[in-house]
């Protein structure tokens, strides 16, 4: 059986990550998503490109997880799963209703479904989110909640509401929702 080839360079730094994301943060709300390149959060952050290539496979991508990642919780994975979802959910509505976040659904909303843009926002934002929220429900069932029929439903059950009111606009995205949110998923869960 044959290994792998080691990887080249030096291996991906969790605090290079870091900075390079609040510097995407801070030059996406300062100027906006058309001005947030690769280069630019280069010479912000102090990270080469090529390490940022190794994390991000655009700038698109780049600005989708630099929205919506906050500094890490240090006590998460070892809380009540209910809070921690109810938390990411009121994270991910807190992102979208700032003005870059409403401009970025505005953008996604005319948005050819197959671009660059729409991928980075269904694999950093909506994929990621519900891997984190699968992560959260599987930890509940370990500590005794009933599992779900099927996780995927309950996942669709948990994030479509969000993503819909935020891209049909019918709804505010409103605190409370987060809440709402989790309360209906966790009524599925008991045991």
């Amino acid at each position: 059986m044959s290994q792998a080839p080691p990887r080249r360079g030096r291996p991906p730094s969790p605090e290079t990550r870091a900075r390079a994301l609040a510097a995407a943060r801070e030059i996406l709300l300062r100027d906006g998503f058309g001005r947030l390149t690769i280069e630019a959060v280069a010479a912000a952050s102090g990270a080469g490109k090529p390490t940022l290539y190794r994390h991000w496979a655009n700038a698109q991508e780049l600005a989708m997880e630099a929205l919506i990642v906050e500094a890490p919780d240090p006590a998460a994975g070892r809380g009540d799963p209910r809070t921690e979802l109810a938390a990411q959910l009121s994270r991910l509505i807190r992102a979208f209703a700032t003005t870059r976040g409403r401009q970025i659904t505005l953008a996604l909303a005319s948005a050819d479904p197959d671009s660059e843009f729409t991928r980075a926002f269904r694999n950093r934002v909506i994929l990621a989110s519900r891997e984190a929220g699968r992560a959260l429900i599987l930890r509940a069932i370990q500590n005794g909640a009933q599992a779900p029929d099927d996780i995927e439903t309950l996942l669709d059950m948990i994030y479509g509401p969000l993503f819909f009111r935020l891209l049909a606009g019918h709804q505010p995205l409103e605190p409370g929702l987060a809440q709402s949110l989790t309360n209906l998923a966790f009524a599925t869960l008991r045991p």
